[in-house]
């Protein structure tokens, strides 16, 4: 009163009490999702599921998930949001062929302000078609391929289906639209690969190509061979067959196959197919020691963080085939971040058998941001020193104008 100003010091005591908001209370909770994308595949080998791990890995399409959820033929993934889940969708029909099949269900609605809830179904189908599966195609789709034989070999699966004529080594690429209006399956199951041993092998020079054939790979070399089963080398029965593998075969290399003569082809296309133009084996891929390659292998790959059923030795068979893949298949390994495993050492590009293997060059160096002298995570001359090595100048410049600012 009367200009009278009254001072005191005492101390204030703030209680913080922790707190989600509604958003993040969802997410830890784990079971609210207001989407969810399933993706399947018709098939017995995961091969293209682990090729789309390292995609999903690559691009980060895992970060929006609320949880990942490994099931037996394929992978359901959850969101928060329906946009998420389409963007997801959108990413899978870029990177694999498949189709999808959309439909949402009523949750809750509230009628005073015509608000309503729903959950959310994408079910996603890839192609039931593997690398190393035998197909046969039908009489118009072969046609339509440049005239190429029927019983091809599927030599890689990526945004399309790429198969090889291993007769005529004439290749083509099928995409989603047309394996779904021409669909075709696998002959054999993977479990069905028998080993043989190359008698005799001779390449093939002169070729004859039929009016409106298509185009050949320049990669593979065709060859003639005689090759006998390793489980009936006590007598002396033989096969003749034409490959695509003729530049890596010799006599006394081991090679894997399908016994067409003496499988069950229970198949619409094959019962229609003249017996002579149905080879007696299609050799997929030469063989190797698979323990030595093991052990030789300096580098390894990431996984997604997903809630998975108990993993058998047949999983494990498989992905160590997708493994094998990647050394030797440079046009798949471009595709997937390969880190260098330190605890083994850096040896040559081949071993004694001629086996193939991932040159250092391509690996990456498995990047742990840790805190710096000053305390704070991640010093940027760690990060520079990094990216300069594996060439990302232009996130280099971008990091360089944020620490500006």
């Amino acid at each position: 009163m009367n200009g009278a100003i009254l001072q005191q010091v005492f101390v204030v005591d703030y209680v913080v009490q922790p707190q989600m908001c509604g958003d993040c209370h969802r997410v830890e909770a784990k079971d609210f999702w207001k989407a969810v994308v399933q993706v399947r595949q018709k098939t017995l080998h995961k091969k293209t599921f682990y090729y789309l791990e390292q995609l999903i890995l690559k691009y980060g399409m895992y970060q929006n998930t609320l949880r990942i959820k490994d099931i037996h033929d394929g992978l359901d993934f959850y969101y928060s949001s329906k946009q998420h889940a389409q963007k997801m969708v959108e990413f899978l029909q870029c990177t694999v062929p498949t189709r999808y099949k959309a439909s949402q269900r009523l949750i809750s609605q509230d009628v005073h302000s015509n608000t309503y809830n729903y959950k959310s179904t994408f079910s996603v189908e890839i192609v039931p078609i593997c690398k190393d599966n035998v197909v046969c195609l039908s009489p118009k789709l072969a046609q339509s391929l440049g005239n190429m034989n029927q019983i091809c070999v599927c030599i890689r699966v990526t945004s399309v289906i790429h198969l090889i004529d291993p007769n005529t080594l004439q290749v083509a690429d099928i995409d989603g639209n047309t394996f779904w209006s021409h669909p075709f399956n696998s002959l054999c199951h993977p479990k069905q690969l028998e080993e043989f041993i190359v008698m005799e092998c001779s390449i093939v020079r002169d070729l004859k190509r039929n009016a409106g054939a298509g185009m050949i790979s320049k990669k593979h070399t065709l060859g003639e061979v005689w090759v006998q089963k390793t489980s009936e080398m006590n007598t002396d029965k033989q096969y003749f067959c034409r490959t695509h593998l003729g530049h890596l075969l010799n006599p006394g290399d081991l090679v894997l196959g399908f016994d067409l003569a003496n499988c069950n082809l229970n198949d619409e296309h094959v019962n229609k197919m003249k017996s002579d133009r149905v080879p007696d084996v299609v050799l997929i891929k030469k063989s190797y020691d698979r323990t030595k390659r093991q052990r030789r292998r300096n580098w390894k790959l990431k996984e997604l963080a997903r809630d998975r059923e108990n993993m058998d030795t047949d999983d494990e068979r498989q992905y160590q085939d997708f493994l094998e893949d990647l050394e030797e298949d440079e046009a798949i390994r471009k595709n997937v971040n390969i880190y260098r495993d330190s605890t083994i050492p850096v040896e040559g590009d081949t071993d004694d058998e001629g086996a193939p293997r991932i040159s250092l060059a391509e690996m990456l160096e498995d990047l742990h941001i840790s805190q710096d002298a000053t305390g704070e995570e991640g010093s940027v001359l760690e990060i520079s020193r990094w990216m300069m090595l594996h060439g990302r100048v232009d996130q280099l410049k971008l990091i360089a104008i944020k620490s500006r600012h």
